[in-house]
C-alpha cells in the first residue's frame, strides 16, 4: 500500500466513522503531508512512490527531532499524535504488523491555566448601558450573555439557528465538535438578552441582498451569518470599552463560565456535559481554585472538620 493510499483510507475513516470536523481532518492532513515530504527527502524517493511498509521507527524519530528547531512543543506533540493515530489505524486494519510511531514520545507541554475573568470583571463586561440600543448592540449583548451563561465555543455560537433556541424552557440545542449535539441550559439574563435582540433581528435580516432570508441566529450588518472572527473582535472591543485591562476573547468567557460554576460547587461531570468535552480530563484544568476557597468549602461541608 502506498503512503498516499493509506492517507486516503485514514481520512475516510476519520470522516465517516469518527465523524471528525473538517478543520480537525485538515490538521491531520497537514501533519501527514509534512511527514511524507520529510520521508521522501530522507529516502530519496518520490512522494507518490513511498510505501507504508518502508516506514521505520527511526524515520519517525528523525522527523520529530527535525521539528525541535522550528516548532513549539505543543505543535510537535500534535504532530506526534497525528502520526500515532495514523499508524495505529493501519496496524488495526492489518496493513502494518506494528506502528513505527509506537515508541516515539511527544515533548512534555507545561500546563497553562485557562485565562478567565473574575466575577467582578464579568459584571463590568456585561454592564448594560441604559437607553435605546441598535440591533447590533442588542446582538452583541446577547452573544456576551450567552457565552458566559452557557459556556459555548465561539464556533457553536455563530453556527446557531433561530430554531435552536427554546426561550420558554431556557434551553439551547448546540452542535459541537465532530457534529455532536448537546442540550445546554441558558440563564435568565441571557434569555432576556436574546429575546430583546430577536425583536430587532429582522432589521438586520432585511439588509441581506438576494435569496431567502437566513435562519442564522446572529447576523452581521449585511444580514448574513456572523463569523467567529467578528465575534472575537467584538468581545475585544467591548473589554477595552469597559476598561478591562487584560486579554479577553470568547475562550476567556467560556473559561470564566466553567471556573465560576466550579467555584460555586458544581461538579466536574456536569461542567463536562455543558462544555461538550469528550473527556473529563479536559475539564479538570478548571480545578485551579484558590486555597482559601478550598478551605472555605472544607469548613462548610466536612462533617468532622
Amino acid at each position: 500500500m502506498t503512503f498516499e493510499e493509506a492517507v486516503r483510507a485514514y481520512f475516510s475513516f476519520l470522516e465517516t466513522e469518527k465523524n471528525l470536523s473538517a478543520n480537525t481532518i485538515r490538521s491531520y492532513e497537514k501533519d501527514l503531508k509534512q511527514f511524507q515530504g520529510f520521508l521522501a527527502d530522507e529516502k530519496g524517493t518520490p512522494r507518490d512512490a513511498l510505501r507504508i511498509g518502508d516506514v521505520e521507527e527511526m524515520d519517525v524519530r528523525r522527523f520529530v527531532v527535525s521539528l525541535y528547531h522550528s516548532h513549539a512543543p505543543s505543535s510537535i506533540a500534535r504532530k506526534v499524535s497525528s502520526l500515532k493515530g495514523f499508524f495505529g489505524f493501519l496496524k488495526r486494519k492489518k496493513h502494518l504488523p506494528a506502528s513505527p510511531a509506537r515508541g516515539v514520545a511527544a515533548p512534555k507541554i507545561p500546563r497553562k491555566l485557562p485565562n478567565f475573568l473574575s466575577v467582578d470583571e464579568i459584571f463590568q463586561l456585561l454592564d448594560d448601558d441604559a437607553g435605546e440600543k441598535s440591533p447590533l448592540a442588542l446582538r452583541d449583548l446577547a452573544i456576551l450573555e450567552l457565552i458566559y451563561s452557557s459556556g459555548l465555543r465561539v464556533s457553536e455560537v455563530v453556527s446557531l439557528d433561530v430554531r435552536q433556541v427554546d426561550a420558554s424552557v431556557q434551553l439551547i440545542r448546540v452542535k459541537g465538535k465532530g457534529g455532536k449535539e448537546r442540550i445546554v441550559p441558558v440563564g435568565g439574563k441571557a434569555v432576556a438578552a436574546i429575546q430583546a435582540y430577536l425583536e430587532r433581528r429582522d432589521e438586520l435580516a432585511r439588509r441581506r441582498k438576494g435569496g431567502e432570508a437566513t435562519q442564522a441566529l446572529f447576523l452581521n450588518r449585511f444580514g448574513t451569518r456572523l463569523t467567529a472572527r467578528s465575534v472575537e473582535r467584538m468581545i475585544k472591543a467591548y473589554a477595552l470599552k469597559r476598561g478591562i485591562a487584560r486579554r479577553v476573547n470568547p475562550h476567556a468567557l467560556r473559561h470564566s463560565f466553567a471556573t465560576h460554576l466550579l467555584g460555586a460547587g458544581a461538579d466536574l461531570r456536569s461542567i463536562q456535559e455543558m462544555l461538550g468535552h469528550a473527556s473529563l480530563s479536559t475539564t479538570q484544568k478548571y480545578t485551579h481554585i484558590s486555597l482559601d476557597q478550598l478551605i472555605r468549602v472544607y469548613d462548610k461541608t466536612h462533617p468532622r472538620k
